[in-house]
């Protein structure tokens, strides 16, 4: 009690170094985890990290100002990105009670990508008023280490969530290249997804792990381990998988016409990008040590000059955790997860 006092004391005289007034109303910031995953103890000190932040934010866009950095809870890189963006095209908080789903991943570490933003730029042939969400990343100690738009930053707010309906024929060669895809995890050929992936690709990969119960009465259940990995980490995490194993076989499956059980359907395109395509499929990984059956979502592009496509996003989440069977989360297996 007396640690959350403290906090919470040095959260208000970080609002008076900032400047935040009794006429500016406070961003609160509320972050959500899976029901399997365990709660980080910085869970709320990033919430409120981020509502300090976006309370900043909304000052500085009302008093047409510069943003007071002084105390602001974020590292150098968070920081001169946020600038950047600030310089370019001011925004603001349109919600003064945001909730939203947090990624935890393994390391501690914890990413919220749906932020919402107006943007208000001085240039007014951008669009005043245009949405806009953003993604923000915290170390394990809920410190800020990342403020970045969502992909692809002309998103309109009318647009449908899951994407446009893709023509068959360009259904038929986009699941050429997945089966491509597929093979090369079968030959354990580690270049080839090199190759295919982009070099700032976000790459979330799961696991489900079986884990004591933390209870007088004991027992065991499982949860679900994320991890987010560079492109580099990704394919040197990889190649140990391929030597660690004799054999593996992947096999992919098309989601139905309108989702498991409703929602998108397994092939969508970007009613903003047309060179983006989404592709949800249910995948089964065996192995010599491992077994898993899930979801996966691809977000591919396909040049328009023809070129060889390559995936900026790779999703993972389990089909069945604790004897439950678990339906794709559209959160995080939409093309709208990451605005297009």
């Amino acid at each position: 009690m007396k640690a959350r006092l403290t906090y919470t004391l040095a959260i208000l005289a970080c609002m008076l170094v900032l400047g935040v007034n009794k006429s500016m109303a406070t961003v609160t910031v509320t972050l959500t985890i899976d029901e399997t995953a365990d709660r980080p103890a910085a869970l709320d000190v990033a919430a409120n990290n981020l509502g300090l932040l976006l309370t900043e934010i909304n000052r500085a866009q009302q008093a047409k100002s510069i943003l007071t950095t002084k105390g602001l809870p974020m590292d150098d890189f968070a920081l001169k990105s946020l600038l950047r963006l600030w310089a370019v095209t001011p925004f603001y908080c349109d919600d003064e009670e945001v909730v939203e789903r947090c990624w935890v991943f393994k390391n501690g570490t914890m990413m919220v990508s749906h932020i919402p933003l107006i943007i208000t730029p001085e240039d007014e042939s951008f669009g005043v008023g245009a949405y806009q969400e953003a993604v923000v990343e915290f170390d394990s100690h809920g410190y800020i280490t990342d403020f970045r738009l969502a992909l692809d930053s002309h998103t309109a707010e009318s647009m449908e969530r899951c994407g446009s309906v893709v023509e068959k024929e360009r259904q038929m060669i986009i699941m050429q290249y997945i089966e491509r895809f597929r093979t090369a995890y079968n030959q354990r050929d580690s270049n080839y997804i090199e190759k295919i992936f982009s070099d700032d690709a976000l790459i979330i990969t799961g696991k489900v792990v079986t884990v004591r119960k933390r209870s007088d009465f004991g027992g065991m259940s499982q949860k679900v381990e994320y991890t987010k990995q560079t492109k580099e980490q990704y394919i040197r995490n990889l190649k140990k998988a391929f030597r660690r194993n004799k054999w593996i076989d992947v096999k992919f499956s098309e989601i139905g016409e309108n989702g498991e059980s409703g929602g998108c359907a397994g092939i969508t395109r970007s009613t903003i990008d047309p060179t983006k395509y989404g592709v949800r499929l249910r995948q089964e990984w065996n192995s010599s040590s491992y077994s898993d059956k899930g979801y996966l979502f691809l977000l591919w592009e396909f040049p328009e000059n023809g070129g060889d496509p390559i995936i900026h996003v790779r999703t993972w989440q389990p089909e069945w955790v604790g004897g439950k069977l678990q339906k794709p989360d559209d959160d995080i297996s939409t093309l709208g997860a990451f605005d297009l």
